[in-house]
């Protein structure tokens, strides 16, 4: 399975900006669809996460209140919405796919997860 992430960009503090992944196969409904970024220096860290089955969400504090995660089932695509950006959020966005749904402890975790895409660069101004 190849995911095609999209959406990044350069913006300013504050505005919002909206990323989308798309996965070369159907999402199949054990599966788990997260978001990861990696900041430049730092280690990359779990910002959202979405059942498929059921479409339950998991957010990191850092991004809750602010991000969406939200899946389209006809689509087969996920979406993660990022109003009221900080500097802080510049990193490159990463979609991945985990392709079973127990543990809900590990949904936070990069290495549960199997299938990762090239990643969107997301820069935010101050």
């Amino acid at each position: 399975v190849q995911l095609q992430a999209s959406g990044g960009g350069l913006v300013q503090a504050g505005d919002s900006l909206s990323l989308s992944c798309a996965p070369s196969g159907d999402i199949l409904s054990n599966w788990v669809m997260g978001w990861f970024r990696r900041a430049a220096g730092k280690e990359r860290e779990f910002v959202a996460a979405t059942r498929w089955r059921d479409g339950a969400t998991y957010y990191s504090d850092s991004v809750k209140g602010r991000f969406a995660i939200s899946r389209d089932v006809a689509k087969n695509t996920v979406a993660l919405q990022m109003n009221t950006l900080k500097p802080e959020d510049t990193a490159v966005y990463y979609c991945a796919a985990r392709p079973n749904d127990y543990a809900v402890v590990v949904y936070t975790k990069a290495e549960s997860y199997e299938y990762w895409g090239q990643g969107t660069q997301v820069t935010v101004s101050s």
